[in-house]
């Protein structure tokens, strides 16, 4: 999607300020804690792949909404329909993908295979990065809003090509139980616990982040037009994150604090640099991030027990937009006060404390 590296800018060429904007991803991220976990059952219980399609077609006609008619109010509207977007796929998609090598017996390559799909995406993202900053710079926001727009329609085509063996549990009475016993699955289960929780205290923050990233481009000094340029390095090192979650698999709880720590020190670093040479650093940062959240869900997918899978998937990216609106709210308030820089770096503190306890909890 080629609004991806700039939208940002176009909320605040519009005239929007930072809390606005911050607003606008409190309100994206609410629309998901309110949808998560419901369109998680939704999916144990109907059809994984119906709303793997239908999701991209709401975030499309979002899309189409921002360039058209750009104002504070559109542009909540954009966000909420992606929200949506991003809830139906959520648990959805990990379940299905799981499941399917489950039944081929290759539960053990989930890892490797969701970490090069990560990969894949985040390719897509670096080439359209390339292409924002000439298609803005020949067509404007409605150029660029309308690629976006049709990228959303080539992945609801091919979602519906995705294989589902999946046996609905059905609607009404089947949703309601197929919810409430995926939360029993994890009163019950102390590692399905922690694992819930480790996801949101390793995904929330750093993607949060990434919606600022263009903001602390444009404030190292350089214009618009290259902004996207200098977002690619960030995007190849969460790609390469991404490529070496097989590798990574089997990482123990001390080499996975250290990598939050190693990782939380670059971010500290390269926020308060203030150049654009502490935007490579941001970028190993969000790399070691990118990783750690791959982990994360890996180890969540492995202590899942039962039919529930995309409900408890849909429980972990609750607790993620659930944090994630308090990092939105946070940036508001401190990106009012002090520079991107400065705030990026403060936000590097949370993995530091995470490290700390994932660390503890190793010897505990």
């Amino acid at each position: 999607m080629l609004l991806y590296p700039v939208y940002a800018l176009l909320f605040a060429d519009t005239g929007l300020s930072v809390w606005q904007i911050s607003s606008l991803f409190v309100l994206w991220s609410l629309t998901g804690v309110l949808l998560e976990v419901p369109s998680g059952a939704w999916a144990d219980a109907v059809s994984r792949r119906l709303l793997l399609w239908l999701g991209p077609l709401l975030g499309g006609a979002g899309f189409a909404l921002w360039v058209l008619v750009p104002s504070y109010g559109t542009f909540a509207a954009g966000f909420a329909l992606w929200g949506v977007r991003g809830a139906l796929s959520s648990g959805a998609l990990e379940a299905l993908v799981y499941e399917e090598l489950e039944l081929l017996g290759a539960a053990d390559r989930y890892a490797r295979v969701t970490g090069r799909a990560h990969a894949v995406g985040q390719v897509a993202v670096m080439a359209a990065t390339a292409l924002a900053g000439p298609v803005l710079a020949v067509g404007g926001y409605p150029a660029v809003g309308a690629a976006s727009v049709l990228a959303c329609l080539l992945c609801a085509a091919t979602a519906t090509r995705f294989p589902e063996h999946h046996r609905p549990s059905g609607a009404g009475e089947g949703w309601a139980a197929t919810l409430r016993g995926g939360l029993a699955d994890a009163r019950r289960d102390r590692s399905v616990r922690g694992a819930l929780l480790l996801v949101p205290a390793v995904t929330a923050v750093w993607g949060a982040l990434d919606e600022y990233t263009s903001l602390l481009v444009r404030e190292v000094g350089v214009p618009d037009t290259a902004v996207p340029y200098l977002l690619a390095p960030i995007w190849v090192c969460v790609t390469a994150g991404s490529l070496l979650s097989g590798a990574a698999e089997h990482l123990g709880r001390t080499g996975f604090a250290a990598l939050l720590a190693v990782s939380a020190v670059a971010l500290a670093a390269g926020g308060a640099c203030g150049t654009p040479a502490g935007i490579g650093l941001v970028a190993l940062a969000f790399g070691g991030f990118q990783l750690a959240t791959v982990l994360a869900d890996v180890r969540l997918q492995q202590r899942i027990e039962g039919g529930g899978r995309a409900t408890l998937t849909s429980v972990a990216s609750l607790g993620t937009e659930a944090v994630t609106i308090g990092v939105y709210g946070a940036y508001g308030a401190l990106g009012s006060a002090f520079a991107h820089g400065t705030v990026f770096a403060l936000c590097a503190v949370p993995y530091l404390v995470t490290a700390l306890v994932v660390a503890r909890g190793r010897r505990g």
